[in-house]
């Protein structure tokens, strides 16, 4: 089975402006995980106070294993939720992290409620995708993309993954 790289982190770090880089320097296919749970009815029922969709992890890994087999490119799967997947099926996690200051900014910027602002600090403060990326035993690559620009971040995940 092929493996794909997965691109995750708390909402607004950073993960999509990475994983779109990446793929197109690598020459990989970019998958928008939150795009093709939509597009797939793959999630559950709406959690209003959180203005977001219960996912079931077990039929999100069936469609995405099924996914990487039969493509006939490489994939970049971008979401907070990739760090999901089964590592078998991973080649390496990238685990974007971002200081709290510019998270903050970030996501007030997107427009976000200060209880959904909250629930994402409290997500990168608690190392939320960073600790179940590692309790899944993906091989990780951390990467902070408050400061450094997205190519020279993508420029050190690709001599990482050529080591």
């Amino acid at each position: 089975m092929k493996k794909a790289i997965i691109v995750t982190g708390s909402v607004g770090s950073g993960k999509t402006i990475i994983a779109k880089e990446l793929a197109k320097k690598i020459n990989y296919k970019f998958i928008d995980l939150n795009g093709l749970i939509k597009q797939n009815k793959l999630q559950g029922k709406y959690i209003k106070k959180l203005d977001t969709y219960e996912v079931d992890i077990n039929k999100l890994n069936k469609f995405l294993d099924k996914l990487i087999k039969e493509s006939k490119e490489n994939l970049i799967i971008d979401s907070h939720m990739s760090h999901y997947l089964r590592p078998e099926t991973v080649g390496l996690c990238v685990v974007c992290k971002c200081e709290l200051k510019e998270l903050k900014r970030r996501l007030e910027a997107r427009g976000y409620s200060k209880e959904k602002i909250r629930i994402n600090l409290d997500a990168e403060i608690f190392d939320v995708c960073l600790v179940e990326a590692t309790e899944r035993k993906h091989h990780i690559l951390i990467v902070d993309t408050t400061k450094e620009s997205a190519d020279k971040i993508v420029n050190r995940i690709i001599k990482k993954i050529k080591a």
